[in-house]
């Protein structure tokens, strides 16, 4: 799936819509330029599950954890020295739980990422329009 936002209000509804489809365990792998959106995109899919109040990137604690109709962990890899500071920090535990895992930067640790993971790539910054890829939704 490829798809076109032309705002942070955009891009933030696009993740509202793939959230409303995940369910339990389901984890999604976001990359992109820093102030391409990747934290827009997760506010919506956080929203979509019913997450109220706001969502912030975790940049300085990596990992926050959201209330709503399943557990959301939204996880930050920016600052990780890569996939072995987050493979002891357990982060394969918030991926084979029961609440739906957001991992920011995820080009900085696939090779911790399941299979099952949903990739979505946001392209562009500033004021440009997002290119925003999404694979492994189908599956």
């Amino acid at each position: 799936m490829v798809v076109t936002s032309r705002s942070s209000q955009e891009t933030e509804a696009i993740g509202e819509q793939i959230g409303r489809t995940l369910g339990p365990g389901a984890v999604l792998g976001l990359s992109g330029e820093l102030g391409a959106g990747k934290t827009c995109f997760a506010r919506g899919v956080a929203h979509a599950l019913g997450v109220r109040g706001p969502v912030t990137s975790p940049t300085f604690t990596l990992v926050n954890q959201y209330r709503g109709t399943l557990t959301v962990y939204h996880v930050d890899a920016y600052r990780t020295a890569g996939p072995a500071e987050l493979a002891d920090l357990g982060l394969d535990e918030y991926f084979d739980g029961e609440g739906v895992t957001l991992v920011e930067w995820a080009d900085k640790l696939n090779s911790l990422l399941p299979s099952r993971a949903i990739l979505v790539d946001i392209a562009g910054v500033g004021d440009e329009p997002r290119i925003i890829r999404v694979r492994g939704l189908e599956r």
